[in-house]
């Protein structure tokens, strides 16, 4: 898995949010909102959201993920 890009604590707020309001269900909210930005043709809310779907997936691991020292 790829590691999700943010580019500002914003993002992290935005899947706290999401976590907080859909519980188990926010990347599927985070995917809705990307998708409803593409068919607008908002490409820079478009990649916010998918990241943000990202990130909520790598939260929700309770073991850690990558190199470990």
């Amino acid at each position: 898995m790829q590691m999700p890009y943010l580019a500002n604590r914003k993002s992290y707020e935005d899947a706290a949010e999401l976590i907080s309001l859909f519980g188990d269900h926010a990347g599927y909210e985070a995917a809705a909102r990307a998708d409803r930005s593409l068919d607008q043709g908002n490409h820079v809310h478009f990649c916010h959201w998918r990241q943000i779907e990202r990130l909520i997936v790598l939260l929700a691991y309770d073991q850690p993920l990558g190199t470990i020292h």
